[in-house]
């Protein structure tokens, strides 16, 4: 059986982490290293100093990003033939960014906040993504420990500036939280949804999840 490249992308700050409760049924899957972006580079510049990392062209890959790694991912399937772009608790309409996030930008909040101070105190965090078994939050604080806060700055800024609309395809799979409370549950047809889901299911439903990814990989 012939398995199509298999690209794996992961949130924001994060790196292959949060993808080790998956079981894929992949012999090869590849995580995306996060590299240091241009000055004031745009999501879809960024998706360009990335792609020297899609090594294998053999085939059309499969693309699968988490959270922020699913926005870089939708602009990397604009450069490279792709089988399936798979969303884990991302953003796939930029117009249904909410509107706190907005706001937050247009005050430039950002650039200011103390985002440090969750590498102290990080049991918000946790809250707020959806962290709770012991494992989790163990996971989820190590991630944050190694946050590079000025990648993290940047990233939002993109992430505001992003202009993105997903068209409704075969090739577009959508799997997101019912509980989600970083990103809200698209507005697109065809959404896979997690019941009770959060953020961070990708570790909490990670056998359901691989049970779905695995489906498409085949």
């Amino acid at each position: 059986m012939a398995f199509p490249p298999l690209y794996l992308l992961s949130g924001l700050g994060a790196d292959e982490r949060l993808f080790q409760f998956l079981r894929l049924q992949h012999p090869n899957p590849v995580v995306v290293k996060w590299v240091t972006p241009a000055p004031h580079a745009t999501l879809a510049q960024y998706a360009q100093q990335v792609l020297p990392q899609i090594q294998d062209r053999s085939a059309p890959a499969v693309l699968i990003g988490l959270s922020f790694g699913g926005m870089v991912a939708q602009e990397l399937a604009k450069l490279i033939p792709t089988q399936k772009v798979i969303l884990l608790s991302s953003l796939a309409h930029t117009p249904q960014l909410p509107w706190y996030y907005r706001a937050g930008g247009l005050l430039r909040l950002q650039k200011w906040l103390p985002f440090q101070w969750a590498k102290s105190f990080p049991a918000p965090g946790e809250w707020l993504f959806g962290a709770k078994s012991p494992l989790e939050k163990q996971v989820f604080r190590s991630i944050i420990q190694d946050t590079d806060l000025d990648f993290l700055r940047w990233s939002l800024t993109a992430i505001l500036g992003w202009q993105h609309r997903a068209e409704a395809s075969e090739q577009l799979v959508i799997i997101h939280g019912t509980r989600d409370k970083i990103l809200p549950v698209p507005l697109v047809p065809r959404v896979h949804l997690m019941e009770g889901g959060e953020h961070l299911m990708v570790m909490s439903r990670a056998a359901e999840i691989s049970a779905l990814l695995n489906q498409h990989l085949r």
